[in-house]
């Protein structure tokens, strides 16, 4: 197996020939590039000219001279054109025997055009060439290399038994729009033609699986899936269970490609575009993940911001606070207490007043370190994962969590100041950054 930051800059010098070629297309192209290493389908929803099927040529031509085949689908395409002729020579002998050389069963890549357009019988014979790469040649199954095929379409498919099972075989679904950019539109004029070097290889695709089959998917991603799963359900959307298992997948490749033995939150950051049926659900779909990726970000960096702790201490003397103050008052103007309930209330005091001590301390010490990490954050979260387009972004949601921690900080210091009327000794805190 090759070593993860060399597949790891194969395919950032993938990206980057791909992006000099196509224009407004960084995320589709780390969308793309994913798909293949987890030997996935994309669909893309778009108006015709959107270089779709350039696309789909330039990922093929990254491989070397691998099959490639792309067809144009109508109403009135044939299974011949797709999947080769009847042979007459083995029809004289009473077999039903296609000649699938340099049609769609024997290639590697491929393209379909207009894919919703294809009756049925095209479409029966395409579920299990997407899914389980074998095509019924006659009475024989044919074993497919298929590794990806890329679909497009500028309508979804209607309300159709035979339609949906086919939509539901692409994991990956992009919508694709013309460049809006001036910027964008001046470079597509100056984009590069010569061929696209070989970078990539079927056969690292065939090792990334076989690694990809060691990787753990810990106990708290697959509650992180369950949760989305949930989540979506509550809003009245519905993924097959085949798709979360797919999901599931695709997040154990991209955990082999960056050299991970376990899956972890940045290996999931591509997951909307496995989760849309329309293309205008995408917005609160992203929504819904991204306040889940949030609280998994959350867990994950608990061991150098333990925030889920913290908030526990604060909510445990909280809970505690009117008994606690009700105590010091009664001292305060001499109210009768009954001496056992009084020594307690006094150990429950002090116990309060040095978790609160040491609580603040810790946090505030965790605090300060978490301000010079937010530095370098964009570089140490671009290492995390080679699918995410702009690192910087993200750093934001470290930010968030530095704002919860100070919360935390500020309840710890009001309660404080309410049970013992003074401020806690030693926590000094610049909040302003």
């Amino acid at each position: 197996m090759k070593e993860p930051i060399v597949i790891q800059n194969k395919l950032r010098e993938a990206m980057g020939h791909l992006e000099k070629r196509f224009m407004e297309r960084e995320e589709l192209i780390r969308v793309l590039l994913l798909a293949i290493m987890s030997g996935e389908h994309v669909l893309l929803v778009g108006p015709p000219g959107s270089a779709k099927s350039q696309l789909a040529r330039a990922a093929a031509e990254l491989f070397g001279n691998e099959p490639y085949y792309d067809y144009l689908l109508t109403r009135f395409t044939t299974p011949d054109e797709l999947f080769g002729p009847v042979s007459l020579q083995k029809l004289k002998n009473d077999e039903y025997v296609r000649l699938t050389d340099g049609y769609l069963p024997s290639a590697r890549f491929a393209f379909l055009d207009e894919i919703f357009k294809a009756n049925s019988a095209i479409l029966n014979a395409l579920l299990s060439v997407l899914n389980e790469r074998v095509f019924f040649n006659g009475r024989h199954k044919q074993q497919s290399p298929l590794l990806f095929l890329m679909a497009a379409s500028n309508e979804l498919p209607e309300d159709n038994e035979q339609l949906a099972a086919l939509y539901d075989r692409f994991l990956f679904r992009f919508e694709v729009e013309y460049v809006k950019q001036i910027s964008s539109f001046e470079l597509m004029f100056q984009a590069p033609t010569a061929p696209l070097p070989t970078l990539l290889s079927t056969e690292l695709v065939k090792q990334l699986k076989s690694q990809a089959a060691e990787v753990q998917l810990q106990d708290a991603l697959i509650y992180m899936l369950f949760q989305l799963k949930t989540a979506l359900e509550e809003k009245e959307y519905v993924l097959s269970d085949r798709r979360y298992h797919k999901i599931g997948h695709t997040w154990k490749i991209s955990a082999a490609i960056h050299g991970r033995s376990a899956v972890n939150v940045w290996d999931t950051v591509l997951t909307p575009h496995m989760l849309w049926d329309f293309p205008e659900d995408l917005a609160e779909l992203k929504a819904i993940f991204d306040t889940l990726f949030q609280d998994m970000l959350k867990r994950e960096m608990e061991q150098e911001l333990p925030l889920l702790q913290y908030n526990l201490t604060v909510k445990k003397w909280l809970e505690k606070e009117d008994e606690l103050h009700a105590f010091q008052f009664k001292k305060e103007i001499g109210g009768a207490l009954n001496k056992d309930a009084a020594e307690q209330l006094k150990a429950t005091l002090e116990d309060c007043r040095t978790e609160l001590e040491e609580t603040a301390r810790s946090l505030r010490g965790r605090l300060v370190s978490w301000q010079e990490k937010e530095k370098k954050l964009p570089e140490w979260i671009a290492s995390q994962s080679i699918f995410l387009q702009h690192p910087e972004q993200y750093a934001v949601k470290f930010t968030h969590l530095r704002i919860q921690g100070e919360r935390i900080l500020q309840s710890i210091q009001g309660l404080y100041r309410t049970l013992f009327d003074r401020e806690i000794p030693g926590i000094i805190y610049d909040y302003t950054l």
